[in-house]
């Protein structure tokens, strides 16, 4: 039995990033081998066992062969005779496979350090095109990795572009295509995911709504960058700055432009309307993603309202009430830091304005604290019972927003 520690591990440590997973590939072992020495099974598909004493994951080399479409489609064989190269070579891109043994010599058959220092995302084999998740996986990593130079070999590239050609993106079920964009969407540029899709021709396949809005354009005063695909790619960079790691955040800042496809060509780059207009599109997306029920409902309401946040100074203490309740914010106060962190987003992520002020939020945070601050209790102790408390509590609260200072 020979142990090796393969995968992301080796990787972020060639790369100097923290390890925050340890994997394990056990060559020459059986199952029984492993039992024996107290490791708990945990595989359904094929053998793999937790640590007892670390709870990392072992798992016997294995193999792999294409049985039918989809990422579902493939027979695995994990036995002795299964070499550490052969597990490797199942793996997506060389960067990841590359092994360590015990005593940190590294196995490389597929020159993924090479790859690592020249910063590049590169296939390890043909098979890569069996497995259609292996696209959105190049294009969450991209979105990790940008920010240090990486991009993706043409030649990978190239067989990206052949798996959605052949339909293979098709078959990926709407859970694992969510995964994989709640993950890109808390990565450090969540761009890349963007660019990589588009260039691969999945955007279009996965995200109709979202590919729609490139080459649509806006008003030039407003949008220096001009395109709105542009706009949102800068939109989710810079809700990855604000909010580091938060895909709720991201998932808003994707889709709050997505009217802006529906705009009629006589009516642009003028885009009156569109954050109603967006709202079908959103919801169709969400819907076909099965997206979490709060980012959903979240997202909707950055789409609908994110103009009004742009403009808060300007708004009626009445409106700011009403957009506030739309959001449960009174009572649930981390849903408006949500909404203003996607709406911050919005506003830096225009050619020049990354890091434009906004103080909209402190007022909008100001007056969610002045309208929270009335209840019930002093008027139902004057006498009002009812529907007659609920409606003296609106106005107390529509004057308590007026007496919040404005910017």
């Amino acid at each position: 039995m020979r142990i090796y520690l393969v995968g992301g591990a080796v990787r972020d440590q060639l790369l100097q990033r923290p390890v925050t997973d340890h994997d394990h590939v056990v060559v020459g072992a059986m199952p029984d081998d492993m039992l024996a020495q107290g490791f708990r099974p945990v595989g359904k598909d094929f053998p793999v066992f937790l640590h007892p004493k670390t709870g990392e994951e072992y798992a016997l080399a294995r193999t792999e062969r294409k049985t039918g479409r989809g990422y579902h489609g493939f027979a695995f064989q994990a036995d002795p005779s299964v070499t550490l190269e052969e597990d490797l070579a199942r793996r997506d891109l060389t960067i990841n496979a590359i092994a360590q043994d015990e005593d940190g010599s590294l196995v490389d058959p597929f020159h993924g350090v090479a790859d690592i220092e020249a910063r590049v995302l590169r296939h390890v084999s043909d098979a890569f095109v069996e497995d259609p998740v292996r696209l959105l996986r190049v294009a969450r990593f991209a979105a990790r990795f940008a920010p240090l130079g990486f991009t993706v070999a043409p030649e990978t590239m190239a067989l990206m572009q052949q798996m959605v050609r052949d339909g293979e993106v098709d078959h990926l079920v709407p859970e694992r295509v969510w995964q994989e964009t709640r993950r890109a969407l808390g990565e450090a540029q969540p761009s890349a995911f963007l660019r990589v899709l588009r260039e691969s021709g999945a955007l279009a396949a996965l995200f109709p709504e979202v590919d729609a809005l490139y080459g649509v354009p806006q008003r030039a005063e407003f949008h220096p960058e001009i395109d709105t695909g542009v706009h949102v790619e800068m939109v989710v960079d810079a809700a990855a700055r604000i909010a580091p790691g938060n895909d709720l955040v991201g998932y808003c800042a994707l889709t709050h432009d997505l009217g802006k496809a529906l705009t009629p060509a006589d009516e642009l780059p003028r885009h009156v309307g569109h954050e109603h207009a967006g709202l079908e599109p959103l919801q169709a997306l969400s819907s076909r993603l099965k997206v979490p029920t709060e980012h959903a409902i979240l997202a909707e309401r950055v789409c609908r309202e994110h103009l009004n946040a742009h403009r808060a100074f300007e708004l009626k203490s009445s409106t700011v009430l009403k957009l506030l309740m739309s959001l449960d914010a009174l009572r649930r106060p981390e849903r408006l830091d949500v909404f203003l962190a996607a709406c911050l987003a919005d506003k830096r992520g225009r050619l020049g304005h990354e890091n434009d002020a906004y103080p909209q939020a402190d007022f909008l945070r100001a007056a969610r604290d002045a309208a929270a601050a009335i209840q019930a209790g002093p008027l139902v102790a004057r006498g009002l019972q009812g529907p007659a408390v609920g409606e003296a509590m609106e106005r107390e609260r529509v004057k308590a927003i007026d007496g919040v200072a404005r910017g």
